[in-house]
């Protein structure tokens, strides 16, 4: 079953961004529910790697995307000829469409055929479209549309214009004398002349008199245009219902490569993470992939970081300086286990990765004026709520909790939050300003957001596992800056 609507979590991990971009150009497709639906089991999450895979080599996204185009164009041509008002001219435009499904689908049978494929899915849909197209309802299809163009294309008439009256009859090699009488006034020629000819319209719609023009021409052709009414009605869902999903469904792994293409070509690496139902996880070179996408817009670097959590370990407590990148770490965390349990490619050199059952994100809001809590209440209506429908399999992400409170507070209700996450056994990042929450049990690995050593006030966005110090970081930058209590006197004397 497919989601409609955006998980909640997708806005703490700026997951809303990366769909918003994928989709931007995409929405004929109508792709979000693809985004915003996890996929139950491994298997199926390796078969969209394999689809992926494919789409990487031998030039087959290209491909891809040209057959996308003529579909596209062939949908453009039926949603014009709707609009129409006259049905031989409705008919017409039909009738190029189809002509345009045909050539898009014989091209792409041709494509899969001369392509090293290995994903189970494009190798079954290869297997149908070449049965398809070798179909006897197909080929009378191709064979029809291209008898009935060859008709239209060989009709020719001719206007006789008196007065007001127009009389339209069949073409009788009647003797064309347009270039004599043009070579007989070529001598009188003085410089360049006016040109009289009138442009044709490129609106699509005729005009009465070409639509008055058309029917007299119907009647001298009467068994041409009674086979094309008849094609049109005999055809009217030519579309075949598997290559329709396909045409959509693609979209869902091109859309995905086409956003991560930037990323490696400016060095960043995107891999295919192994996933696991144990809880040993890791990444090598991760990085939060909206955030990136924003660096390399600005031309600014992107910080890559690595992590791990083996045996028994199951939580980071990630504490450091303000604005020193713990709250990205926690971002990319949550992003690297959705985007894999999406089937996607990962932010990363490699990566293992957990399949979870339900992802969790307690990110501070605003306090709003229609709330009746307060903002600590609020929290812990939020936290209770997670906690009540956490399972072990779930992934839990806090960021800097119990800010409204007290120290001594939120240290109390922090440990209370904690434990409860302990005991549940499940994977969690939690972003907090507490250090004595790293030491909290076993279970627990102490991440820190570092600073440049000889410059603590310059933030490397780096996070590292190490044991929490403790520093004072705001005093150490005020130190730098002489504006400490004492340096302050100090100055204020001199």
């Amino acid at each position: 079953m497919q989601v409609t609507e955006a998980p909640a979590f997708f806005v703490d991990l700026n997951l809303d961004q990366i769909v918003a971009a994928i989709t931007a150009t995409k929405e004929e497709y109508a792709l979000h529910s693809y985004f915003y639906t996890p996929l139950l089991d491994i298997d199926s999450i390796y078969y969209r790697h394999e689809i992926m895979r494919d789409l990487e080599g031998a030039g087959l996204l290209e491909d891809i995307r040209h057959f996308a185009e003529q579909m596209r164009t062939m949908r453009e041509q039926l949603a014009k000829a709707d609009k129409l008002h006259y049905t031989l001219q409705k008919q017409r435009w039909f009738l190029s469409a189809v002509e345009i499904y045909c050539v898009a689908v014989v091209g792409l049978a041709d494509v899969l055929t001369a392509t090293q494929l290995r994903s189970r899915g494009f190798l079954a849909f290869r297997d149908y479209l070449t049965a398809y197209v070798t179909s006897d309802a197909f080929q009378l299809l191709l064979q029809h549309t291209t008898k009935l163009i060859d008709d239209l294309s060989s009709i020719e008439y001719s206007m006789l214009v008196h007065d007001s009256a127009v009389k339209v009859q069949m073409y009788e090699s009647e003797a064309d004398y347009s270039s004599d009488v043009a070579q007989t006034f070529a001598k009188f020629q003085q410089g360049s002349s006016k040109d009289y000819r009138v442009a044709f319209t490129e609106w699509p719609d005729m005009s009465q008199l070409e639509a008055a023009v058309l029917e007299f021409v119907a009647r001298l052709y009467e068994p041409v245009f009674s086979d094309l009414n008849a094609y049109c009605a005999a055809n009217e869902h030519y579309v075949d219902a598997i290559i329709r999903s396909f045409d959509r469904e693609i979209q869902f792994y091109v859309g995905y490569l086409e956003y991560v293409f930037p990323l490696q070509r400016a060095g960043l690496r995107v891999c295919y993470p192994s996933i696991t139902v144990d809880k040993e996880v890791y990444v090598n070179d991760s990085f939060d992939v909206a955030l990136a996408h924003k660096l390399l817009s600005a031309h600014s670097a992107v910080v890559c970081n690595d992590f791990y959590l083996k045996q028994k370990e199951r939580m980071f407590v990630v504490s450091g300086p303000n604005q020193g990148g713990k709250t990205t770490f926690a971002r990319a965390f949550g992003q690297l286990h959705y985007l894999a349990v999406i089937g996607c490619p990962v932010p990363g050199s490699k990566a293992q990765l957990f399949l979870f059952d339900k992802l969790f994100t307690h990110f501070e809001k605003e306090e709003t004026l229609a709330s009746l809590h307060g903002k600590l209440e609020d929290e812990l209506f939020r936290i209770h709520d997670i906690l009540q429908h956490a399972t072990p399999r779930s992934i839990v992400i806090m960021n800097e909790i119990f800010t409204s409170t007290t120290l001594r507070d939120a240290i109390f209700l922090g440990r209370q939050v904690l434990e409860s996450i302990i005991r549940l056994d499940l994977l969690c990042v939690f972003v907090t300003f507490i250090d004595e929450m790293a030491s909290l049990s076993d279970t627990i690995v102490s991440a820190v957001s570092t600073t440049v050593p000889d410059d603590p006030a310059v933030r490397t966005f780096k996070v590292i596992r190490k044991p929490a110090d403790g520093r004072a970081y705001a005093l150490t930058i005020a130190e730098k800056y002489r504006l400490t209590y004492e340096c302050l006197k100090e100055r204020i004397r001199a």
